[in-house]
C-alpha cells in the first residue's frame, strides 16, 4: 500500500489505529493532569468500545494496529537501536536501555506503549508510592494527533506536551520502516523538534483537496510550526491554498477537529458559535507565492473563494446549551469511510438529529454489526458508535483514526 491522503472524505482503504490497553491504568486522580486527561476512564469498557469501533471500520477498510506494526519494525536491529536511543533521549535512563536490549520485539513494543514501573526503594515501599521509569502512553489511541498524511507524504506531529513525545518516535519508526506504510517521505518531522514554539498536532491539519489544506492555529499548533509546514507543502506538494482558522484559547477546543469536520463533499459539522454570528473565529487565507495572509468574513466565504462550497450542520442543533454539551463530547468529531458515510458517537443525539435532517440515515453501530441494517453504496449515512468511556479521554472518531490511503473523491 502506498500512502495517499488528499481529502477528509475519500473512500478509505487503510487506517492506522491503536486499541487502548493497560496504559490507561496509569491515569489516576493524582496523575490525570500530567497525562492530559480531564477524567478517569474505565480501561475495560474503553477497550470494548474501541473494538466495536474497529469492527465497523473493518467492514469498510483495512485496519492496521500500531502495536503490530511496531513489533514488525522492532525485529530490525537498526530500527530497534535507533528507537530505543531516541526514547532514552526523552527519558534518560541507561539501565532501562540495557534491559530493553535483551527483550523480544513484542516485549519492547509492550514496554514502549504501556511503560515500565520503577523498582521502589525503601522509602517508596514504606510510603506505598509507585511511579514509572518509562512513562506509558495513554493518549496513543488518538493516532491522528501524532501522525498525518498530506498527499503522498507523512507529517510527524510535534506534540505540545512532553508526555506525548514518545508517540512521535513510534509513529515515525513505523512510517519510515514498515513496508505496508510506504510513502513519499516525511515532509515534516516533529520528532526532531523540542521547542515550545514549534508544535503541530494532527487534529489541526485537514487536507480538503490536493490543492487545499485547512489548519487550526490552536494551543497545540503554533504559528512558527504552521509557517514551516506551509513552506514545505507549498514547495513539495500540490497545495496552493491554506485556510487558517484562529482557534479560541479554550480547553473545549484544543484542536480544529473538535469544532469542525467535513462529512461529505459539500457538508461539514461545526460548533455554531465559532463559525456563525458575532462570536465567529478569525479565518485567514494564505495563497502560494504570497507572504501576506488575508482575513475572510468566515470559513464558508474562504472556502467558496477557492471553489469549495460547504454547508454547515450544527453540532447540538439550535440550542446553545445542547451545542456546548455535545461539542464537549466530541459532537463535531466525525471520521469518513467514504463520501457521505461517517462514524460518530451515539451519545450526541442533538447532533445526530441535525445530520439526519441534512439527508443522512442514522444507523446504530450495533444494528450495523449484526447485519440488521446495511449501508447501500449510494446511501448517505452516519453510523453511531458507543463511546461513553472513550469520549472521556477527550477525543472522537477522527482523533482515533490516522488514514493512510484514500481515493480522491472528485
Amino acid at each position: 500500500m502506498s500512502l495517499h491522503v488528499s481529502s477528509e472524505i475519500g473512500r478509505l482503504h487503510g487506517v492506522v489505529v491503536h486499541t487502548p490497553g493497560p496504559e490507561l491504568l496509569a491515569v489516576t486522580p493524582r496523575t490525570r493532569e500530567d497525562y492530559l486527561y480531564d477524567d478517569i476512564i474505565d480501561a475495560d469498557a474503553a477497550q470494548r468500545e474501541h473494538r466495536r469501533f474497529l469492527a465497523i471500520l473493518e467492514r469498510f477498510t483495512t485496519v492496521y494496529q500500531v502495536r503490530d506494526l511496531l513489533v514488525d519494525v522492532l525485529a530490525n536491529a537498526e530500527v530497534r537501536d535507533l528507537l530505543v536511543r531516541e526514547t532514552m533521549d526523552i527519558v534518560p535512563l541507561e539501565p532501562l536501555a540495557r534491559a530493553i536490549a535483551e527483550l523480544a520485539p513484542e516485549e519492547v513494543a509492550r514496554m514502549l506503549i504501556e511503560g515500565r514501573e520503577e523498582e521502589p526503594g525503601p522509602l517508596a515501599r514504606t510510603l506505598k508510592e509507585s511511579g514509572y521509569s518509562l512513562p506509558p502512553l495513554p493518549n496513543l489511541f488518538f493516532t491522528r494527533d501524532s501522525c498525518m498524511g498530506v498527499g503522498d507524504h507523512v507529517l510527524i506531529g510535534s506534540m505540545r506536551y512532553g508526555i506525548r513525545w514518545p508517540e512521535e518516535l513510534i509513529m515515525k519508526a513505523i512510517f519510515m520502516h514498515h513496508p505496508l506504510l510506504a510513502n513519499a517521505g516525511i515532509l515534516y518531522d516533529g520528532s526532531s523538534e523540542r521547542r515550545l514554539n514549534y508544535t503541530l498536532e494532527g487534529g489541526d491539519v485537514h487536507p480538503l483537496r490536493p490543492d487545499l489544506l485547512m489548519i487550526g492555529f490552536s494551543e497545540r499548533s503554533s504559528p512558527a510550526a504552521i509557517d514551516n509546514l506551509a513552506s514545505l507543502v507549498f514547495a513539495k506538494t500540490g497545495v496552493k491554498d491554506i485556510i487558517v482558522v484562529v482557534m479560541p484559547g479554550e480547553a473545549t477546543a484544543i484542536h480544529l477537529d473538535m469544532i469542525f469536520t467535513q462529512v461529505d463533499r459539500e457538508q461539514c459539522v461545526v460548533f455554531p458559535p465559532h463559525f456563525i454570528g458575532i462570536e465567529r473565529l478569525p479565518v485567514l487565507h494564505w495563497k502560494k507565492g504570497e507572504v501576506t495572509l488575508h482575513e475572510r468574513p468566515n470559513i464558508f466565504a474562504a472556502l467558496a473563494e477557492v471553489g469549495m462550497k460547504m454547508d454547515p450542520i450544527f453540532c447540538g442543533g439550535e440550542s446553545r446549551t445542547v451545542q456546548e454539551r455535545e461539542q464537549w463530547a466530541s459532537g463535531c468529531n466525525f471520521t469518513a469511510v467514504r463520501p457521505g458515510v461517517v462514524l460518530s458517537y451515539a451519545r450526541n443525539e442533538g447532533t445526530l438529529r441535525e445530520v439526519e435532517k441534512a439527508g443522512f440515515r442514522v444507523i446504530s453501530g450495533v444494528d450495523f454489526l449484526t447485519g440488521d441494517v446495511r449501508v447501500a453504496e449510494d446511501e448517505r449515512a452516519v453510523i453511531a458508535v458507543e463511546g461513553t468511556e472513550l469520549v472521556r479521554a477527550g477525543g472522537g472518531p477522527r482523533c482515533m483514526t490516522c488514514p493512510v490511503q484514500r481515493d480522491d473523491p472528485w
